[in-house]
C-alpha cells in the first residue's frame, strides 16, 4: 500500500512512458490526421449550412490563418456573400479567385482594412445592408501575437494589443449588432438576428499561453462575448468568442519551423490530452457551427478548441489525470 500522502500511479497505459519509436508511430498518426483534417472538403459534398447568409471574416489574410480557412469553409457551405478583410492585402486576392473558381455562386468582396477603426467597420456593416440588404454573421478574427516578457512589454505596446485584439472585437460587436438588427423581408430575413464570433484564446483563460498584454487582450474578447450577449438580449443576435490552443497559423509558425529544425516537431501540442496540434481547419469548424442557426441557442459562451489542454490543473504523469 501507499503511503498516506503519496498517490498511487495509475494504472493505463496512456500515460506510461513511451519510447522513442512509439512517440514517432504517434507523430507520423497526427500528421496523417491533420492531413485528412486539411483536405476534407476535397471529397465532402455541399450543403447548405450557411444558405443566404452575407458574412464578414476580418484577418482573412494569413495563408495559413484561420480567417482564410472559414472564408473557404463558409463558401462550401453556401454562403451568399463573404466580405473578406485583412490589414495586409497581399494574399487576399489568392482567396478570392480560390473561392470563386471552386464556389461561383458565392460572392466574394475582398478589401484592405484595420479591424481596429471604427470607421472602417461602421462602414463595411452598411455597406453589406446596401449591397445585400442584411447582414447575418461577423467574425472578428483579426489580431496579433506578442511574446515579450513582463519587463520588456511598453505601454505603447499593451495599448496597441489591445487596440488590435480586443477593440477590433468590440467595433465589430457595437457595428455588426446594429446592422444585424434590420429585417428585410425582401431579402429572406423575415427578422432581425445573427451571430458575432470572436477570436479569443486559452491564453484569456489561463496562465501560460501567452505574453502578459496578449493574454489580458483575450481575456478582455472573452469578457465582450459574455457581457455584449447580455447587452443584446432579445435581439436574436448571438455572441460568442473562439479560445484556439497551439494552432498552426501564420503568427505561429515561427515556433512551428524552430521545432521542425530541432527535430521535436513531434513534442508540440504534448500537454494537452490530445498529445497533438492544431490546424486552422479544427477552428474553422467551430466557428462554421457558430455561424450556422445549428447553434441557435448558444450564447455567451467562450469555447476552448484545444485538445482538452484547459481541462485540467497540472499534474504529474503518472499520477492524477
Amino acid at each position: 500500500m501507499p503511503k498516506s500522502d503519496e498517490l498511487p500511479p495509475l494504472s493505463y497505459k496512456a500515460v506510461s512512458s513511451k519510447d522513442s519509436s512509439s512517440k514517432e508511430d504517434f507523430y507520423k498518426k497526427t500528421l496523417a490526421r491533420l492531413d485528412k483534417i486539411q483536405s476534407h472538403l476535397e471529397t465532402a459534398p455541399r450543403s447548405s449550412r450557411l444558405k443566404g447568409k452575407v458574412c464578414i471574416i476580418t484577418g482573412a489574410g494569413s495563408l495559413r490563418g484561420i480567417g482564410r480557412a472559414s472564408a473557404i469553409l463558409w463558401a462550401h457551405e453556401g454562403a451568399k456573400h463573404l466580405y473578406l478583410v485583412d490589414y495586409d492585402e497581399t494574399n487576399l486576392p489568392n482567396l478570392k479567385s480560390t473561392i470563386e473558381g471552386k464556389y461561383p455562386d458565392v460572392k466574394v468582396t475582398t478589401l484592405q482594412g484595420d479591424a481596429s477603426d471604427e470607421n472602417a467597420i461602421a462602414s463595411l456593416c452598411k455597406r453589406a445592408l446596401q449591397e445585400e440588404g442584411r447582414l447575418d454573421v461577423f467574425f472578428a478574427n483579426a489580431g496579433v501575437a506578442t511574446a515579450s516578457p513582463l519587463d520588456s512589454v511598453t505601454a505603447e505596446g499593451f495599448m496597441n494589443t489591445m487596440k488590435i485584439n480586443t477593440l477590433s472585437c468590440f467595433l465589430a460587436i457595437k457595428h455588426a449588432s446594429a446592422a444585424m438588427e434590420k429585417a428585410n423581408p425582401s431579402r429572406g430575413k423575415e427578422y432581425g438576428g445573427g451571430s458575432i464570433i470572436l477570436t479569443a484564446s486559452v491564453a484569456g483563460i489561463r496562465s501560460g499561453a501567452g505574453s502578459v498584454d496578449y493574454s489580458a487582450s483575450k481575456a478582455a474578447v472573452n469578457s465582450l462575448a459574455q457581457v455584449s450577449a447580455n447587452q443584446l438580449a432579445r435581439t436574436d443576435i448571438r455572441v460568442n468568442s473562439i479560445c484556439p490552443g497551439l494552432i498552426e497559423t501564420g503568427m505561429t509558425i515561427a515556433t512551428f519551423d524552430y521545432a521542425r529544425s530541432r527535430g521535436t516537431a513531434g513534442k508540440l501540442g504534448q500537454l494537452n490530452p490530445m498529445g497533438r496540434y492544431a490546424v486552422a481547419n479544427e477552428i474553422a469548424n467551430v466557428a462554421l457551427f457558430l455561424a450556422s442557426d445549428e447553434s441557435s441557442y448558444v450564447n455567451g459562451q467562450n469555447w476552448c478548441v484545444d485538445g482538452g489542454l484547459t481541462s485540467t490543473l497540472p499534474t504529474i504523469p503518472g499520477r492524477w489525470a
